[in-house]
């Protein structure tokens, strides 16, 4: 809530010809939209009798090659270990989330979604319409640009330690940034041995394999 007498955030700003002024104003942009995505996210959460997280457990864990350790979803999300407990616990109560014995370690243990969860996450999916409702008459070309221009941020902010887990083509070793001269079609997928472009690059991809930083 903006305390009295305080500038919005882009106002508050210094005027400035420079690409500080810029790159700032950006930075206010993405806080903007996050918080648009954010309330969006919460109100459909609420209206389930879900937390945010425990919300976005649900949909996170849909179609997920293997299931995952507490510690991989409390990494990914960037909470403690009771947080991410805790949000466990709640949906295995409410019978959405399922814990099983880890194949390769029985020690731990790795969670799944239940039939009535997968149906829920597929509800849930849902919440992101208003949004892309109106990116649907976007032109192509734009957004695939901003897709690109995202995601290498998200890379960035990785490499540096920011954010800890990022399942993305540009942090994967498989990816080969403009590797064909064709401009549709630039990249390549070494895991899928086929080009690819803007267009196509995944968020979060089941196959990813974290590439060396220091090779990017």
């Amino acid at each position: 809530m903006q305390a009295e007498g305080e500038l919005p955030i882009d106002t508050a700003l210094p005027v400035a010809h420079g690409g500080g002024d810029l790159d700032r104003r950006l930075v206010a942009a993405l806080e903007r939209a996050g918080h648009v995505v954010r309330t969006l996210l919460w109100r459909q959460a609420y209206a389930n009798g879900l937390s945010p997280i425990q919300t976005q457990l649900l949909m996170h864990l849909v179609g997920r090659a293997r299931p995952p350790r507490v510690g991989e979803l409390a990494a990914e999300f960037d909470v403690t270990m009771a947080t991410m407990s805790d949000a466990l616990a709640a949906l295995r109560r409410k019978e959405l989330v399922r814990r099983d014995s880890d194949p390769g370690d029985r020690r731990s243990h790795v969670f799944s979604l239940t039939e009535t969860g997968a149906r829920l996450a597929a509800d849930l999916a849902h919440w992101s319409d208003p949004v892309t409702g109106w990116l649907a008459a976007e032109p192509e070309s734009d957004k695939a640009d901003t897709l690109r221009f995202l995601l290498d941020l998200v890379g960035r902010l990785h490499d540096t330690g920011v954010l800890a887990v990022a399942r993305t083509c540009v942090t994967c070793r498989f990816f080969v940034r403009d590797a064909h001269d064709d401009p549709a079609r630039p990249h390549h997928c070494a895991l899928l041995d086929t080009p690819f472009g803007d267009a196509a690059l995944r968020v979060d991809c089941a196959e990813h394999q974290e590439r060396d930083p220091s090779k990017a």
